[in-house]
């Protein structure tokens, strides 16, 4: 009975061990703490892997090929992508909100320092936009026009003038209000900056996964003189279902990550603007 005691007390141990530094004793403990760091960072080197889950580099790379296989990760050069599914238009907000997080939280901050004192801002839907809104608290007398239903909570209230919800359809998943971009008691709206998120990224514009959604977007940057798109790695090379916008219509383009030639090649040859955060 004793031995029994002593056998399930170790393998207590073991297991705790593992949890706690991806021992390769468990490699699906391990397996799965690469998985949360993946989705919490967007991506990461090897050598950082290594370093978090106190391993070898020949374990991680092993570990890697594994997830790749099963459609979990993207490899990338020295390291792995999180293989998000933000293609798909069922998509929890807040599922979105986590994937790539530290990505987006750089990418907002960037964004946010493109705006000036006193804008006006009409901004879509999607968890980008709202880790831009978290990063405003620099700004003042800002005018906030949206259809995220998200943005308010979290944008500093100092930064405030105004905020302004547009009417419509609420959809649950994505959290937002699709209808026109517009208020009955005035003809018509304008604003100084459009700041979109997206469903994907290639070399012909960005585009999203659901009509509704995309032509509301299509016609907040029509209204703005000029736009700012956050677009995190995981979307590059990605076109999905309708287009919002060609190169031409997109002022900077912000992303976590230097994105593929041809897209680089696009942005440019449109004399829109590339920022890597």
């Amino acid at each position: 009975m004793s031995d029994e005691s002593d056998s399930d007390a170790s393998l207590a141990q073991t297991m705790a061990t593992a949890q706690n530094t991806g021992s390769s004793a468990l490699p699906a403990v391990r397996h799965n703490r690469l998985i949360d760091l993946l989705r919490k960072n967007g991506q990461m080197t090897v050598n950082e892997m290594v370093e978090q889950l106190s391993v070898s580099r020949d374990t991680v790379r092993r570990d890697l090929d594994q997830l790749e296989g099963r459609g979990l990760i993207l490899r990338t050069h020295g390291g792995a992508i999180y293989n998000d599914a933000l293609v798909r238009v069922d998509t929890t907000l807040g599922a979105r909100m986590d994937a790539f997080a530290a990505a987006k939280q750089r990418m907002g901050k960037a964004a946010a320092n493109l705006i000036r004192d006193g804008e006006t801002l009409i901004v879509n839907g999607g968890s980008s936009t709202c880790y831009f809104a978290a990063a405003l608290g620099e700004r003042q007398n800002l005018t906030i026009i949206t259809n995220n239903l998200r943005l308010p909570p979290v944008t500093p209230e100092s930064a405030l003038r105004s905020l302004h919800i547009l009417g419509g359809v609420y959809w649950p998943v994505s959290q937002v209000t699709i209808g026109p971009v517009g208020f009955v008691e005035v003809p018509g709206i304008s604003a100084d900056t459009a700041v979109i998120g997206a469903t994907g990224i290639s070399a012909n514009g960005i585009s999203m996964g659901r009509l509704e959604e995309a032509s509301e977007t299509t016609a907040m940057v029509k209204v703005a003189t000029r736009t700012i798109a956050l677009i995190d790695q995981s979307k590059f090379n990605v076109t999905a279902f309708a287009r919002i916008a060609t190169f031409s219509q997109i002022t900077f383009v912000v992303t976590d990550a230097w994105p593929p030639a041809a897209i680089v090649t696009a942005i440019q040859k449109a004399g829109a603007q590339l920022i890597v955060a």
